[in-house]
């Protein structure tokens, strides 16, 4: 299993998801799967689905007669994914991207939020997303754009001084190098990888809120239960007044970008 499995086990699911996700990763969520509105009937394919989010807002959106299928390599994120109401259609699958258990040209469409910047071959996962779309499909997936200056990247300055770390160890690997990318899926077989920025606005009802929300799930929290567990509330506190000095003491509201990538397998 690697570090990243191993960090999110346990109870780490359940704070991804109850504390990170609703601020963080369910507006680019909902925006992913809007995109696919228009799809009436096929197969999507989900990769690295964590706790859902995306999963759920396609089951809400997506008609009946799309079947979903959503994949993800760590078997705790996706019990926690199971736990939603509301998600009885869904097929799931502990996969790795880099090797799927799919026939060829299986699917319609496949997308992936904010998981392809932790695939050690990405051209190889993206040989994987191609060889199982069928002639036509798309293949949908967003990265993180400039966090500078939001309050995920505050937290993880002021986290990573307490942990004697570099911030950027502290979140996801930086994948947004547009030409690197699309030079990644033309290298893989795809064609017509266009990229557009998205932006959405995060909001927590305080700056204590926003510290909690970035401090006590994910990449974050993991760093913190592996040196500093005891001193969880404290670093909180920290991140909170700092958030607060940049922010204000009122309700927190900050643009956070994303790049989202679409490319097609070409007829044949």
């Amino acid at each position: 299993m690697s570090d990243m499995n191993r960090s999110f086990a346990g109870s780490m699911p359940e704070f991804y998801d109850r504390i990170l996700v609703p601020v963080m990763f369910e507006p680019f969520a909902l925006d992913l799967a809007e995109r696919l509105r228009g799809i009436t009937t096929g197969q999507v394919l989900e990769l690295a689905a964590g706790t859902g989010v995306v999963t759920r807002a396609l089951a809400r959106l997506l008609p009946g007669e799309v079947s979903i299928t959503a994949t993800d390599l760590n078997p705790a994120m996706l019990d926690r994914a199971k736990s939603h109401r509301g998600i009885e259609r869904v097929t799931w699958q502990e996969a790795d991207a880099m090797a799927l258990p799919f026939d060829d040209r299986q699917f319609d469409c496949v997308v992936c939020q904010f998981g392809v910047m932790f695939f050690p071959d990405k051209r190889a996962a993206f040989r994987e997303a191609r060889r199982v779309l069928r002639p036509g499909g798309r293949f949908m997936f967003n990265v993180w754009g400039d966090r500078e200056g939001s309050p995920f990247d505050v937290a993880a300055t002021v986290v990573g001084e307490f942990l004697g770390r570099d911030p950027a160890s502290l979140v996801s690997p930086p994948y947004n190098d547009v030409g690197v990318v699309q030079a990644d899926l033309t290298a893989a077989g795809f064609s017509a990888a266009n990229c557009e920025t998205v932006t959405k606005v995060i909001r927590s009802a305080s700056a204590r809120e926003a510290a909690i929300s970035m401090t006590h799930g994910g990449m974050i929290r993991a760093a913190i239960e592996a040196q500093m567990p005891d001193r969880l509330a404290e670093i909180t506190e920290a991140t909170a007044g700092e958030i607060d000095a940049r922010f204000g003491s009122g309700p927190v509201e900050a643009p956070l970008r994303a790049l989202l990538f679409t490319a097609q397998r070409q007829t044949e």
